[in-house]
């Protein structure tokens, strides 16, 4: 049987010998474990210089080796190119799922996209995953992943059987509000960067006006809407209660969003971090639909939007921080109950900064960062490896790197990034790359060796401290 999303374990036991390994003896390993050029999916010239730039500023061995190895990860092994109708198409597997979700494919791609105005071939690659993304979403906006053929039914055999509306392309039929917000984002820095009109043609229009009025049509003013999921499951995470729409709500005009980015049932229905990050990508998908489409009409019903939706966060998702102060909720039901916890899946609490949803100095954000890297919240770890976040996906004890990598994003002080690239290094248990998690106390126990999000985002990290903490990469991270 194929295992389910998570059940895929990354063949850790085979590779705790060479964890356990003392780190001298595994200084010789340091070889890159990229696939032979010939076998690589993609190769850009502009990231193999951004490759040799960043890793000549790294003075420890073994974190030049892990960026190698994580930073072109996705090209590598996870893009698949090609055309339609003599256009650019880009699908991008999650790694060890062969199928695209929305969120994963823009952030696995993000770390690449200050380069693509130096490469053609790169920048096609972008236009061509804008354009897929703009045709999944208009098969169902209410999908979160996609498989690669349009007309074939789900490879996935854990949601074969979901009592939902599924269509042809259809992987996975969860409806999380980052999976239309993702899309957004990414045109929007594609747009910022290059001003290059092509891939915002009338599909894709098309496709980013469904995902507004999917928004709206989410905040359930009228009825329960359209969408409902149930799935025969072990783990009540995977399913929908009330016949499959959710726990309910008060219809105060937020988005309704009934998966996290987790993949796993909200508690309460308005997600707090992901309606932010619309209020966020809203504006910005405004920008590219007045700038490079001349449509003021769907710029100002995307931003009527956002201003709704902000107001009524900044009244309804305020809570008690316990210390005079306020913070961000991470759920909430419109009727006064919330849940304070924090998943390190992005849309987080902590990743609105990285996200570009608040400032990196805000101090609503900061207080919130704060109190979700803390016992406050449920999630958070600590042991004898790390400490992180997690989140109820894989279970207790089990930190998610991803969590650790945005946790030294949002830093200022290098005692702290250092400790956070500290715990990278100890952590990838001889495998050079990130996992999707790992034990607190044993990082030979970790989930999913391929997982190229986690892989991406820590090459971003390294990138972007090459560029505002040049010293940190220059030193010593310790043993």
């Amino acid at each position: 049987m194929t295992p389910s999303r998570r059940e895929i374990l990354g063949g850790a036991g085979a590779l705790a010998l060479a964890a356990a390994l003392p780190r001298t003896a595994r200084a010789a390993t340091f070889v890159s474990k990229r696939p032979a050029p010939a076998k690589r999916n993609f190769t850009s010239p502009a990231i193999e210089a951004e490759i040799a730039r960043v890793k000549r500023m790294i003075a420890d061995p073994e974190l030049a080796w892990m960026f190698e190895n994580c930073y072109p990860n996705t090209l590598d092994t996870t893009v698949q190119t090609g055309t339609i109708d003599g256009r650019p198409d880009t699908f991008v597997i999650t790694g060890d799922i062969e199928a695209m979700w929305l969120r994963d494919s823009s952030a696995q791609v993000q770390p690449y996209i200050h380069l693509v105005g130096r490469d053609a071939k790169l920048k096609a690659l972008f236009q061509g995953l804008i354009q897929r993304q703009a045709r999944c979403i208009l098969i169902d906006p209410y999908a979160n992943a996609f498989d690669k053929d349009p007309t074939a039914p789900s490879k996935l055999e854990w949601s074969q059987t979901d009592q939902t509306d599924m269509k042809p392309g259809v992987a996975e039929r969860k409806w999380e509000i980052d999976s239309l917000c993702y899309p957004m984002r990414l045109s929007h820095e594609y747009w910022k960067r290059t001003r290059d009109k092509t891939p915002f043609d009338d599909r894709w229009s098309e496709a980013m006006k469904l995902a507004v009025h999917t928004f709206r049509v989410q905040q359930r003013k009228e009825g329960r809407g359209p969408y409902h999921f149930q799935r025969k499951a072990l783990a009540p995470t995977d399913t929908l209660m009330l016949g499959g729409y959710g726990r309910p709500t008060k219809k105060i005009g937020l988005i309704h969003s009934m998966f996290r980015p987790s993949d796993d049932a909200c508690l309460y229905p308005f997600l707090i971090p992901s309606n932010l990050f619309a209020v966020s990508v809203l504006r910005k998908i405004a920008q590219v639909h007045r700038e490079a489409r001349g449509d003021d009409a769907a710029a100002r019903d995307a931003e009527a939007l956002a201003d709704e939706v902000e107001g009524v966060l900044k009244r309804h998702a305020l809570i008690p921080d316990g210390k005079g102060g306020q913070v961000w909720a991470y759920e909430i039901d419109g009727f006064g109950n919330y849940i304070f916890m924090d998943d390190a899946n992005v849309p987080s609490l902590s990743g609105l900064a990285m996200l570009g949803v608040v400032s990196h100095d805000d101090p609503l954000f900061r207080r919130t960062a704060d109190l979700a890297w803390s016992t406050r919240n449920p999630y958070f770890f600590q042991g004898k490896a790390a400490e992180g976040i997690g989140g109820p996906h894989i279970g207790m004890d089990m930190i998610w790197p991803m969590s650790i990598i945005t946790h030294a994003m949002n830093a200022d002080d290098d005692a702290t990034i250092r400790q956070c690239l500290h715990w990278l290094k100890t952590s990838h248990a001889g495998t050079g790359f990130m996992h999707e998690s790992f034990n607190k106390d044993d990082p030979s126990d970790f989930t999913r060796s391929w997982f190229a999000w986690a892989n991406a985002l820590f090459g971003q990290l390294i990138v972007e401290l090459a560029e505002r903490k040049p010293a940190i990469l220059a030193g010593s991270i310790g043993a």
